[in-house]
């Protein structure tokens, strides 16, 4: 088995290597290897802030033909029974892009950020939706279905009390 690791992390360094030397790689995994590393980048730094701040990271799954509760639960692990809250997508970046007046530089780079990473997923995603899973303590979702048919998007976490 960690062989197969050596050789995963090998196949992407390789891949990062040919495109910064302009050269084509030919692998069917490419594209989702380019959105999953798209998906890092913009997430780096970025925290989801609540009654608590939780870090944002990449989100990859199985696949799937829809986008529902079901599917989330049963592809996030979560314990059969958990109460799930689907938000709109849009309405939940709504909060983190928006600019305040307050904002100094920091907090506008922030937004910029969100900004960004909202028009990735959007652009790179079907049926985009979020899900709040838990009570409380909450493990939130922000997944479509990428290009080769998976369950993709990002997740972290969120105190409501």
């Amino acid at each position: 088995m960690p062989k197969r690791k050596k050789y995963k992390r090998f196949k992407e360094k390789d891949l990062e290597d040919s495109k910064e030397k302009g050269l084509a790689v030919e692998n069917r995994n490419s594209k989702e290897i380019n959105l999953a590393e798209q998906i890092k980048k913009a997430v780096e730094g970025l925290y989801y802030i609540s009654e608590t701040d939780a870090e944002i990271l990449l989100f990859i799954s199985e696949q799937t033909k829809s986008v529902t509760q079901e599917v989330v639960l049963s592809q996030t692990k979560s314990a059969t029974g958990s109460p799930v809250e689907e938000r709109d997508f849009s309405e939940f970046f709504a909060r983190l892009t928006e600019l305040q007046d307050w904002f100094g530089d920091e907090e506008k780079e922030t937004a910029q950020k969100f900004v960004r990473l909202k028009e990735l997923l959007e652009n790179n995603l079907k049926g985009l939706k979020v899900f709040k899973i838990g009570k409380i303590q909450l493990d939130v979702y922000v997944v479509g279905i990428d290009a080769e048919g998976k369950l993709t998007g990002i997740k972290t976490k969120a105190v409501e009390t």
